[in-house]
């Protein structure tokens, strides 16, 4: 025992704990509520300052009483339904444990905060803390009580307190969190409540940072791949967060850990593991391309000649799977709309060959209901392709950026072939003749009507010309990029 735990402040608080310790009853209310009113006091008490937080510490019997708290707290949180018929007293028990839990976890969050022997102390606790969060985090529990949201969160900011700045109970942490079976999870990315989100993703980004092991196992296991589809989720749903707000400041934080994992070259098997059997483009790709398309467009911006290296490192990792992206998508998309202007007798409608004709036009043969969100696929990916491409141009002008020996990324695009040409080739000869030949209507919105009353061709859809129009628009704008003329 230190001699700060003799200062009088702190064996009045060591006093009172041991007092509701020794008296505390887990099936009486009123032992209940004074052991609440206890840790609420001495949680304000530890967030203070960093020496009243060891000197309590130091009390050996101190880390038994909170063993024994936390245990029996779970045994009876997650067993009270199996013995209680009385579903009113069942409600209020289960009332009176959430209470308890969130309090505890008060405690525990702000006893443990920077101090690395209470760390050490506490973490025994993790896998009681660990299946309290799990409950409060079913979907029942966060449907029907929003007391049980704000115990999450309080219970996710403990867990990370526990483990902030201390290297081995992170990883500890973190190999154990992603290799639970999927029915032990917690769901807290999915929590309606911001806050509870920030937290979470505030740990993430802690534990990651600075360590290429944990980022590799976020994007490479299972339960990583489904955190990351929780995490793209939560950022559509706050892109359009208020500014300076809990939600807008988790979408920062969440595209700091996406950038974080870009940077560390892990996009490619991230993208493979959203994957969708059957599909030429899932949702959550979709997503992860347009943070990648936003970081590299950024970056540009924001460039800093004193790292080039890393950025061409980047680059160099996220190129072969652009190109192969561009190749697949591409093809996918040109096949659609061949198989949709074909006429019902096996060869191609007149509208498509037939540039006199405006208004009048066969319906679609058919329509391949992934072919938008192609196109839209297609569009991110030939962004990111011309943003690399000048930024390689950039790097080439400046002898102080790269390596000489190191491949060229404009090389490596015009190079790059599948059975169909190249990524500039197919841009010119499959895409903008296309927008050329396509009807042309003085109103999006009776074009959007045509399509829709199955008067016009698959050209009359706007969105669908809308994409090709930014394709062949990329192109032009960016010439310089390929030396076209």
């Amino acid at each position: 025992m230190s001699e700060l735990s003799e200062i009088p402040e702190i064996q009045a608080l060591f006093t009172s704990w041991k007092s509701a310790c020794v008296k505390f009853d887990i099936s009486s209310r009123a032992s209940i509520i004074q052991l609440v009113a206890t840790l609420e006091h001495i949680a304000q008490d530890l967030a203070r300052d960093e020496i009243t937080r060891v000197a309590l510490g130091s009390h050996a019997s101190l880390w038994t009483d909170l063993r024994k708290l936390w245990r029996d707290l779970t045994r009876a949180q997650l067993t009270f339904w199996d013995v209680d018929d009385d579903e009113i007293g069942a409600s209020n028990k289960d009332e009176d444990l959430r209470t308890v839990c969130g309090s505890l976890a008060k405690f525990t969050r702000n006893l443990v905060a920077g101090v690395p022997e209470n760390q050490v102390k506490a973490y025994e606790n993790e896998p009681d803390m660990r299946r309290l969060l799990h409950y409060h985090t079913s979907w029942s529990a966060m449907e029907a009580d929003a007391e049980s949201v704000s115990v999450a969160r309080v219970l996710a900011q403990a867990l990370s307190n526990m483990v902030t700045t201390n290297e081995a109970l992170m990883s500890k942490l973190w190999e154990t969190y992603l290799n639970l079976p999927e029915d032990q999870n917690s769901r807290l990315l999915t929590s309606p409540d911001p806050r509870t989100v920030l937290t979470v993703l505030i740990f993430i980004s802690n534990c990651i940072h600075g360590s290429r092991m944990r980022s590799t196992m976020l994007t490479r296991t299972t339960v990583g791949a489904r955190v990351c589809v929780s995490l793209l989720d939560d950022m559509m749903k706050l892109y359009e967060a208020e500014e300076s707000s809990v939600g807008a400041q988790a979408f920062d934080i969440g595209y700091d850990i996406m950038s974080q994992l870009i940077e560390q070259n892990l996009v490619p098997d991230l993208y493979g593991k959203f994957a969708i059997s059957e599909e030429i483009i899932a949702p959550h790709q979709t997503t992860l391309l347009k943070i990648v398309d936003s970081y590299l467009q950024s970056n540009q911006m924001h460039s800093n000649l004193s790292e080039p290296q890393h950025n061409l490192k980047v680059h160099q990792k996220l190129s072969p799977m652009l190109a192969s992206c561009f190749f697949e998508l591409s093809a996918f998309a040109r096949k659609a709309i061949e198989r949709s202007i074909r006429s019902p007798f096996g060869s191609p409608s007149p509208a498509s060959n037939d540039e006199t004709l405006n208004d009048q036009f066969l319906p679609p043969a058919e329509l391949d209901v992934m072919l938008p969100k192609a196109c839209e696929a297609l569009v991110l990916v030939t962004q990111c392709i011309v943003t690399i491409t000048l930024d390689s141009e950039g790097e080439n002008t400046d002898e102080r950026c790269v390596d000489p020996s190191e491949p060229n990324l404009k090389t490596f695009f015009l190079e790059t072939r599948s059975d169909d040409g190249g990524i500039v080739e197919i841009l010119i000869v499959h895409w903008c003749p296309r927008i050329r030949k396509r009807p042309q209507h003085k109103d999006p919105q009776q074009t959007q009507l045509d399509f829709n009353t199955s008067s016009g061709t698959l050209y009359g859809c706007w969105e669908f010309c809308a994409m090709e129009s930014r394709l062949c628009k990329i192109l032009f704008e960016h010439v310089e990029a390929f030396q076209l003329s």
